[in-house]
């Protein structure tokens, strides 16, 4: 028997009503491998009347991994790209020194109502690239490796795993897949020991590790070196982050960084507006008046 540290989520209003399940940072650890940030969304039904917009904000010090299973979203940001993306796609945005950035509705969706779910992750970046230069990139769902298991499909969204590679190139060694699995198969899949720290989220199902029920919405940490067999009996999807611990980062607002006093910079030059402007765009959140 495997055994797992299991991580329920907090729910946090991103703004206009707009709930997400919050899984790190918790209380009981603060990240997995460079994850040091897992929020899930969805699924929900977004009317015309709904402003789930995200207006431009900024980031320093990380990169942002975006994984819709529906909907779509439009990403605009200060380096001047500006790019759809939908279900089975990948967004990752490498922040650096700095960036800032907006997600809205496309235009083409605005006047019916559609569904939205998906995954927004946080991967803080080693030291020596924490000030590097800010870039983007995007890659369609089809580029995206499926590789067909006994019973489930796994997408390699980020990594290398199962024998096949994503597209997208990571400053660490950063792990991300989804396991889409059939319903009742009765088949498990044994996984394998693709990194040092791992964990798996139920997306939809519960699932199970090693016989272990995880309830859906919950993050199982696996041990290291732990090679557990997953089985999905309802089917459903189960996502895993995980790579290569990155050290100690503090976390405020939209900012990480391996020195506080670099947090404590960013926020002013946010306050003062001196980070890029996203072109177009004329809104922008403000800095919160809390801060920690």
């Amino acid at each position: 028997m495997t055994t797992l540290q299991l991580l329920a989520p907090h729910t946090k209003d991103l703004g206009g009503g707009f709930m997400v399940r919050r899984l790190l940072p918790a209380a009981e650890r603060r990240s997995v491998g460079p994850f040091v940030f897992f929020d899930h969304f969805g699924p929900i039904e977004v009317t015309p009347d709904a402003n789930f917009d995200v207006r431009p904000h900024p980031h320093i010090g990380l990169a942002t991994v975006t994984y819709l299973f529906d909907g779509a979203m439009m990403h605009r940001d200060s380096t001047g790209v500006v790019q759809r993306i939908e279900p089975g796609a990948v967004n990752w945005m490498s922040a650096g020194r700095g960036i800032v950035h907006s997600e809205r509705r496309p235009k083409d969706m605005q006047a019916a109502p559609y569904r939205s779910h998906g995954l927004q992750l946080w991967v803080g970046l080693p030291e020596a690239d924490e000030e590097s230069t800010p870039s983007f990139q995007h890659a369609e769902a089809d580029s995206i490796p499926r590789v067909p298991l006994d019973g489930a499909t796994v997408h390699v969204v980020v990594g290398t795993a199962f024998g096949a590679s994503s597209p997208i190139a990571t400053r660490s060694p950063t792990l991300a897949l989804v396991f889409d699995f059939d319903v009742a198969s009765g088949s498990t899949v044994e996984l394998p020991a693709l990194a040092s720290e791992r964990a798996l989220y139920a997306v939809d199902h519960p699932f199970e590790v090693d016989g272990e029920k995880v309830d859906e919405f919950t993050l199982a940490v696996v041990p290291a070196g732990a090679t557990p067999r997953l089985a999905a009996p309802r089917g459903g999807r189960v996502a895993l982050v995980g790579g290569e611990p990155i050290g100690h980062r503090f976390i405020s607002w939209n900012f990480v960084s391996s020195r506080r006093e670099r947090i404590l910079e960013a926020e002013a030059d946010w306050e003062a507006q001196r980070f890029a402007r996203v072109p177009g765009e004329t809104e922008f959140i403000p800095l919160p008046s809390r801060r920690p």
